[in-house]
Formats: C-alpha cells, structure tokens, sequence
C-alpha cells in the first residue's frame, strides 16, 4: 500500500477532485542522476512508457555515465533529457563532443542551463550561448530554466531583473526558430509565488510554457536541507511553519496541496501558463513513482508491471 494511503488527511483539508488531478500530471517528467539510476533494476517498472527522464549532469559526473544513462532509458522505452550546464563545458569542441555522443544514444532533447558552478570552466557562462551555438540543430527539444522565486546568483541585489531579461530573449529565440521549448523550474513548495510568477511571464510577454518543478514525498528535514541549498526562497517558509506543527513534523512531506492549487487554477484561468510537471525526487525515484502511480499520473500505470 502507498504511503499515501496510509496518512491521515490535514484538517481542514478538501478532497482533491482526481480528474483534476490526473489532468495536471498529464505527461510529467522526472528527474535521475546516473548513480541513482544505476540502483534501478528496470525504469519500466516505475514510470510510464515515454515518460521525459531529465538527466541531472552534476560537475564532476563522466560524460561517459551520463550518456549510458540516456542509451538506456531509450532502450527501456523513455525520453531522455540529459542537461547540458554551461559552466563546466570547456569549449564548443567539448560541447560539439557531447551532443555528438547523445546523439549516438538516440537522445533528441535537451535542458540547457547556466549550472551551479560559482564560475565557468571555459567559453560558456549562459544557456543563451549555448542556444546561439548551433549544437543542436536537428533536436527535437530545448528546456530551459526558471526561477519562480529569483535566483541571486543572476540577480544578486534580489531583484529579478536579469531573470526576466534572459526569460523574454530565450522566448524571443523560440519564436524566431523552430525550437520546440519550454521553460522547466526550480521546486516549489507554495503555489501563490508560482502563480504570481507565472503571470508576471505572461504580462512580460514570455510565451514559453512553464512545467513547473515539484519536490516529490520526502522527509520535511531532507526537503528543508535541499530548500537551502538550492536558494528556495519564500516556498522554504511552507517548510519551516510546518516543522514548527509536532503533528507534521514526522510525517513525510507530499506535494498534494501545492498540486491542488495549481489544478484548481489552471482549471479555472484559461491560458494559464503551467503546462506540465516536473518531479525532483528528493525522498527516492521509487517513493516518488509510487505517489505518482497512488494519484493518476499517466493514469496510474507504469510500462510494466514489476
């Protein structure tokens, strides 16, 4: 039985409408490293067939791991989106050198995005020059990042001015070329700033369409640790006012009320911005699947059964 099923339901707290639902979690992505894909005996017993695997691309990780990863999930039935981090991409041989090697594993997608890396290892600082560079022509699919709550590496004075620059040029970019992009984010934990957020690309002219990154279940002290790290700004305060509640306090985070308010006003704004999902799973692929599985997504199926 999930564990899903097995909590108590918040007070106070509505039934979910499972359409509604289901209908958000209509072609969701997820995220692996290869160390953690290498503990999974078979994908097609957690995910549904075709679901986009993003491949997270840690500085350090061999390319030659990464594009192992990618040859396998496409032989296991699913499309790989390896990212491709600018700062610790040397030079365009490099660059040139890595889109080559996926594409030998049949992968056609990639997330581009600047990295974490405090400064660049070679000739590449942006996702922008990385779109500029011509690497990826004849891919079928660009991501690239969003920052629904800032991000002050870019923006140090904690504005989102340089953000939303990048955001209306990489729009722009897919407007003048026939790149199928859209824009996928951080996790959040609180729907109001996604919302507002959203709008605000839309009242900017952003026309790319945002899957909105989602912590999958995980222990609040894992999740709160992550939030730090990874600069989650108002969303952490979800996080922290409830591990002030004992009652909430040990239980497993799930991201049911932050998905429930996006379904409900994706459902009621039409052109809402938010396209799909994507999952960071932070407490195991496994715990994430199953909660995916426990609520619809893809209808609850996995390719195979285990």
């Amino acid at each position: 039985m999930a564990l899903f099923n097995l909590l108590p339901r918040l007070p106070g707290l509505p039934a979910l409408p499972q359409s509604r639902l289901e209908a958000l979690l209509k072609g969701y992505s997820i995220e692996v490293m290869p160390r953690t894909a290498e503990k999974i005996d078979d994908f097609r017993t957690l995910l549904p067939a075709g679901t986009r695997v993003y491949i997270a691309h840690i500085d350090g990780t061999p390319i030659k791991d990464m594009v192992a990863t990618a040859r396998r999930l496409a032989e296991e039935g699913f499309t790989a989106m390896p990212h491709f981090p600018a700062r610790i991409i040397k030079d365009r041989a490099t660059l040139t050198g890595w889109v080559a090697r996926y594409r030998d594993a049949g992968v056609r997608q990639g997330l581009l995005l600047a990295g974490g890396a405090a400064q660049p290892v070679g000739d590449f600082h942006t996702s922008m020059q990385l779109l500029e560079s011509g690497a990826f022509d004849g891919f079928d699919r660009l991501h690239v990042a969003g920052h629904p709550e800032g991000n002050k590496d870019i923006d140090p004075d904690g504005s989102d001015r340089m953000v939303m620059q990048a955001a209306r040029w990489k729009s722009a970019f897919a407007e003048r070329t026939d790149a199928k992009m859209a824009m996928a984010t951080q996790f959040c934990f609180d729907a109001a700033p996604v919302i507002a957020w959203v709008n605000r690309l839309q009242a900017e002219g952003v026309s790319l369409p945002v899957h909105i990154g989602v912590a999958g279940p995980a222990k609040l002290q894992t999740l709160i640790k992550f939030a730090i790290a990874c600069g989650v700004g108002s969303s952490l305060k979800v996080l922290q006012k409830r591990a002030m509640d004992v009652t909430k306090l040990l239980m497993p985070y799930q991201p049911t009320e932050l998905l429930a308010d996006l379904a409900a006003h994706k459902t009621a704004t039409r052109g809402f911005g938010i396209e799909q999902v994507h999952f960071f799973p932070l407490g195991g692929i496994k715990t994430c699947a199953q909660w995916l599985m426990d609520n619809g997504g893809a209808s609850g199926r996995p390719a195979i059964a285990a």
